[in-house]
């Protein structure tokens, strides 16, 4: 019997998308209790930017990463949402991260 984490690991590996320097990948990971945002460049293998509700709150997270990446001259993103469903608190950074205008 599969339970709800092994199907949001399938769904996980059939979803993923590859990033670059020009057009990181920004990952979505939840917790429990925390969000935490990453936008990583697949070919090197590192973060470029990262933000957290450890710091943040949860509506001013996508804005903090959308500076991040605009400080380093990042306009475009691809977004993997790590399998996750397209509804709720994942819907809702999608959009903030589009309306302080990064594309994807």
């Amino acid at each position: 019997m599969l339970d709800r984490n092994k199907l949001r690991f399938l769904r996980k590996k059939r979803i993923r998308v590859k990033g670059s320097v020009i057009i990181p990948r920004v990952v979505v990971y939840r917790s429990n209790k925390n969000l935490f945002l990453q936008a990583i460049d697949d070919e090197k293998g590192t973060i470029l930017a990262t933000s957290s509700t450890l710091k943040e709150s949860q509506e001013n997270l996508a804005e903090v990463l959308a500076k991040n990446l605009k400080a380093k001259k990042i306009k475009k993103i691809v977004f993997d949402r790590s399998g996750y469903k397209y509804h709720g608190k994942v819907k809702k950074i999608a959009d903030d991260l589009r309306a302080s205008g990064l594309e994807f």
